[in-house]
Parts: structure tokens; C-alpha cells; sequence
């Protein structure tokens, strides 16, 4: 018996928007809404908008939660000072594996909030709620349903905002790369994103969402899928969870290690020692492709200290060649000529550094 799947609160719209939709995590999604590549130049050149409200928003609030959160997490939240900061980090598992990869932002020292995918959310909020009980940390985890959230990304996309709600520019004109500012009781406007663009991601009420969606449609943000989504976080070298890493994989071999703080020797991280004992003899590297294909995730590579696998792959849309990332032996370098299986046939690529394309230039 299949379970339905869930809604966001724009479901409705996206469907009035003419949206392919795809059952993504249980949810169901807008893959596209016309043309994905329409899409993903939006992003590139002007500007795009993302309903992401299928990720889950936790409040973390209580005497207890910093000293909670840098149990939890790989990276040390005593390095957020500034309210409205944010980090990314990992959250593992006692192995090392990574149940999640998150962003956590500060508020006050008794007041957190984490931001988890859509497709772990229910498991992260257990897990979360277990190392709590455990532990005995006094803390209040309060998932955030009643919350939806856009992401609006590209070169365009803050002036585009604050045409749309010229309001909120006075308090996040000048905020910070990964910080965010509550411009009303339950809004937080966000300096972050997922697509090597500048931007927000912008957490508001739910009975909000639709109005505000219509509104940066109105003044030209383009609505963009999760197809759109996925090419423009490959050409910016970010990981998607369930690709680059999952439970049975430590960030050393991910490409994450610069999330782990291990500067505080007495921070007792779940994962920490299981990390400290790891042989990172793996590491995760971009890839493109120097004849016509398409890379995918899981075809065979072969470089120069052995073979490996790419975790994921696609045409770049502003590149227009295909790209990928891999994990292989370590060793690897930029420039390394490598070859990638296609259809039993091993074509020629090369090892190149990540991002591929930052702020719509092409780097890679």
C-alpha cells in the first residue's frame, strides 16, 4: 500500500503554475515548470525562486541547548557569537557516517534553530530527541511545520526582494554571507543558498507563502524546480545528501572535512573518535567530461592511483559540457586526466577543482 504523499503549503500554486511534479523524499515536488534549463539560466543571469518548504525548520531552545548542539554536531556551534549567524555542519552517527548534513543558526546562547532535508527529517528529529534524552540535556526541540520556505537566488535576486517587500531591505541590506535577520515576529531573511548564487532563503509563516510567491512572481523571479535546483548546486561543488554522503560515509571522505572542528580537544562530538581513527584514504573531486555524454551517479572511474565512482553528474547548462563528482583514491589533482565508464565505453575527463561555476562565471 503506497503512502500519499505530502504537500507544501504552495502545492496548489505549483499546480496553477503548470509544474511537472516528482515524488521527492515523500514530498511532492515541482521538478519543473516548463523548461529546466529556462530555469537554471534564470538563476544564473537574473533571478529564480525555490519552494523548499519540505525541509524542516527546529527550534532549539533551553539552559542546556549550545552545550546540546555541540554534542550533536561535527562543527562547533561556539564559533556562532553574532545573532542571526549560521554554520553548516554534519551530524553523525557514532561511526563517523553522516545522519545529516544541516545549518544551524544562533540566536541567543538558550535559543538555536536547525535546518534539516526534507528526506531525513523525521530520522534527524529523532535522533535529535534521543542524544537529548540520553544525554539529559534540558532542551526543546519544536519542529517547525507552521513555516514555509523560499529560497530567491541569483545576481537579481535581493533587489528583486526588496522591490517585492521594501520593507524588509532596511534590516538585511547589509547582512552578511550566512547570516539572517527576523524583519517580523516569525520572518527570517536568510544571506544563504544552494546554487553558487547570491541570494535568501526566506522562513516564513505558512499562511504567508502563497501571497509572497505571487508577489516575486509578479515583479519577475522566476519559479524554478528541483531540476533546476540540482544542476546549479552541482556546477557550485555543493553535496547533496543521499549522493556524496549518507550514514555509511564520513564527511573525510565527502569533501567536508573543513566542517569538522576538532580545534576544542574536550568537545566530545557523537563521531569524534570514529573520525580521529579513520583512514581518509578517499576524497571527493570534480570531474568533466572531455567528449560527448552525460555523466551519472555511480559510473565507474578510473584514475591514476585506482578506480573510484562518481556520486553524482549531469550537463552543465552554463558550461555546456557534463560534469560530475567522484570519490577515488586519494591523490588525485586537478588536472589529472581520468576516465569515466558510459555505456561500456571508458571516455576521457579530467580531475578539476570545484566549484565549477561561482556567481554565473564559469571557474572549472
Amino acid at each position: 500500500m503506497s503512502t500519499a504523499l505530502k504537500h507544501t503549503p504552495l502545492h496548489p500554486v505549483h499546480i496553477e503554475f503548470g509544474a511537472k511534479m516528482v515524488d521527492f523524499g515523500g514530498w511532492d515536488m515541482p521538478v519543473a515548470y516548463g523548461s529546466q534549463l529556462e530555469e537554471h539560466h534564470a538563476v544564473r543571469q537574473d533571478a529564480g525562486m525555490f519552494d523548499v518548504s519540505h525541509m524542516l525548520n527546529i527550534d532549539v531552545n533551553g539552559p542546556d541547548a549550545e552545550v546540546f548542539l555541540k554534542r550533536l554536531l561535527a562543527n562547533d556551534v561556539s564559533k556562532l557569537a553574532v545573532p542571526g549567524k549560521a554554520l553548516y555542519s554534519c551530524m553523525l552517527n557514532p561511526e563517523g557516517g553522516v545522519i545529516d548534513d544541516l545549518i544551524v543558526y544562533f540566536f541567543s546562547s538558550d535559543q538555536w534553530r536547525v535546518v534539516v532535508n526534507a528526506g531525513t527529517a523525521d530520522k534527524d528529529l529523532a535522533w535529535m530527541q534521543h542524544v537529548a534524552q540520553a544525554d539529559g540535556f534540558d532542551v526543546v526541540l519544536t519542529p517547525r511545520r507552521d513555516l514555509a520556505m523560499v529560497a530567491v537566488q541569483g545576481p537579481n535576486a535581493r533587489s528583486k526582494l526588496w522591490e517585492t517587500r521594501p520593507g524588509w531591505e532596511a534590516e538585511t541590506h547589509a547582512l552578511p554571507v550566512f547570516t539572517g535577520a527576523f524583519v517580523d515576529d516569525d520572518t527570517l531573511v536568510a544571506r544563504t543558498g544552494y546554487t553558487g548564487e547570491d541570494g535568501f532563503e526566506v522562513v516564513l509563516p505558512a499562511t504567508q507563502v502563497e501571497a509572497f510567491w505571487r508577489d516575486l512572481a509578479a515583479n519577475g523571479v522566476r519559479a524554478c524546480g528541483l531540476g533546476a535546483r540540482d544542476t546549479l548546486r552541482l556546477e557550485a561543488g555543493m553535496n547533496l545528501y543521499g549522493q556524496e554522503m549518507d550514514e555509511s560515509v564520513n564527511p573525510l571522505v565527502s569533501g567536508l572535512a573543513w566542517t569538522i572542528s576538532l580545534k576544542d580537544t574536550e568537545r566530545a562530538f557523537i563521531g569524534r573518535e570514529a573520525l580521529e581513527a579513520a583512514a581518509a584514504d578517499r576524497t571527493l573531486v570534480g570531474v568533466k567530461l572531455l567528449e560527448r555524454g552525460v555523466m551519472r551517479g555511480h559510473m565507474k572511474v578510473r584514475t591514476g592511483q585506482g578506480e573510484g565512482e562518481l556520486t553524482s553528474g549531469s550537463m552543465s547548462p552554463t558550461m555546456g559540457v557534463s560534469i560530475g563528482m567522484a570519490r577515488v583514491p586519494k591523490g588525485a589533482q586537478p588536472g589529472d586526466p581520468i576516465q569515466v565508464e558510459i555505456r561500456g565505453k571508458w571516455l576521457p575527463a579530467e580531475v578539476v577543482k570545484m566549484p565549477f561555476v561561482r556567481n554565473g562565471k564559469i571557474i572549472a
